[in-house]
């Protein structure tokens, strides 16, 4: 809304109306705005849910400090909703595709996990929604984001090639001079990064364009869902899914503005994607969102994120990277959120395996999600191989977490110049 006001407010030379053309300007804007709306009227939203009595529900699993987590607010994705969503409706420019997609994941998915939330609040059921039903919701909007950027003639890319220049003989990279709708996105380790996902369906003649989006909508219904899924389940641990959630927001941050300008584009060898760039303003907000809510969420934590807040950091990161065509990426850069799904999967797995074959089950970890498994204090070992080791304060395995992530973050944009 602003950033309109402004730029009808430029023909009148108002001092200062031209700062909102700029991309940089807008999204340091919209992180102040969003640190200040999570920090401020975050208090008032936890004060709100204290008096409404909405609280965590805990159960007994022997681990240090649960107990005393009983009680403490949920619900406070609320907070990063509100500190994401009103700082880009002000600066966003709101006719913007990729605005408007990014939006719509954030409510979609907000609302998603605040009627998880309530059924566990309202009924005093941990359990909450049941899975079949959170698997239909992050299917509809992994089919909303696909078929829109299918549909959509705004959603283009220029594809980024290697020719050799007929006066000097070096490769030089070059940027076709008209944009093209294809179901390409960026892949680490090969050459010019670029791949086409009708390679897949290539033997279906002239429909192998058609078929290739099929199986990008395809792979964006996985990709929303694996990592929503994967914020959730990482969300144990005061501050964990918060924290890790920033670093890889600064990432995503980094990525889209560089694919969105075509200068930096051009000079790291990387696909272009025009208008792409207004995302960095939502980037922005996402980051100081989830920076302000650690200012409640840091150890001891005065509120939980709950499902609205997870479900939502999770689906909001694998848009975003969806929509800057690094889904691909994903894998490196949120393996935190994936080692959580995949430690779930592989106890569960291993411990009907045994179950059947010894009539006994047996696990791997000492708990799942993985994030538990450092908190097992000594003594509480099921399997004769494991030594028993003392319980990592829950501080100290949120730092090594964000660590990991950091140097995740890093290795990700390191693959752009492996091929």
């Amino acid at each position: 809304m602003l950033y309109y006001l402004f730029h009808y407010l430029e023909q009148f030379d108002v001092p200062g109306a031209r700062l909102f053309d700029y991309i940089t300007f807008r999204a340091g804007f919209a992180l102040i705005l969003s640190l200040f709306i999570a920090i401020v009227f975050g208090r008032k939203i936890i004060d709100r849910l204290q008096l409404m009595q909405v609280g965590e529900i805990v159960r007994n699993l022997g681990l240090q400090g649960q107990m005393e987590k009983k009680g403490t607010p949920t619900m406070g994705g609320i907070i990063i909703i509100l500190a994401i969503v009103v700082p880009c409706l002000l600066l966003g420019k709101l006719g913007n595709i990729y605005m408007i997609l990014m939006i719509i994941a954030t409510l979609w998915c907000g609302a998603l996990g605040f009627c998880d939330d309530y059924i566990k609040v309202a009924h005093h059921n941990k359990e909450g929604m049941k899975g079949k039903f959170k698997i239909v919701g992050q299917v509809g909007l992994g089919l909303i984001v696909g078929l829109t950027m299918y549909l959509s003639p705004a959603i283009v890319m220029d594809q980024n090639v290697e020719v050799v220049d007929p006066v000097t003989h070096e490769v030089v990279i070059e940027h076709k001079a008209q944009n093209i709708k294809a179901a390409e996105t960026t892949i680490p380790f090969v050459k010019n990064h670029n791949f086409n996902y009708s390679w897949f369906t290539k033997w279906m003649g002239d429909g192998a364009s058609t078929g290739g989006w099929i199986v990008f909508i395809l792979v964006t219904i996985f990709v929303v869902a694996a990592v929503s899924n994967g914020a959730n389940l990482t969300d144990g641990l005061d501050g964990l899914a918060t924290s890790t959630s920033a670093v890889i927001g600064v990432a995503l941050a980094i990525m889209c503005y560089l694919g969105g300008n075509v200068v930096y584009s051009t000079y790291l060898n990387i696909m272009y994607i025009p208008n792409s760039s207004e995302l960095v303003v939502y980037a922005a907000a996402f980051i100081g969102a989830t920076v302000g809510f650690l200012w409640y969420n840091g150890y001891p934590a005065q509120v939980f994120m709950g499902d609205t807040g997870s479900l939502c950091l999770g689906g909001i990161i694998a848009v975003f990277a969806i929509l800057i065509r690094k889904e691909l990426l994903i894998p490196i850069l949120c393996l935190t959120f994936f080692c959580e799904d995949l430690s779930v999967m592989v106890q569960v797995a291993y411990f009907k395996y045994t179950k059947k074959r010894y009539g006994v089950g047996k696990r791997i970890f000492k708990m799942t999600p993985l994030h538990h498994h450092f908190q097992v204090p000594a003594g509480q070992v099921e399997a004769k191989w494991q030594k028993p080791v003392h319980a990592i304060p829950e501080p100290k395995i949120v730092m090594r977490f964000v660590l990991v992530a950091i140097l995740l973050a890093v290795l990700t944009f390191v693959t752009l110049k492996i091929r």
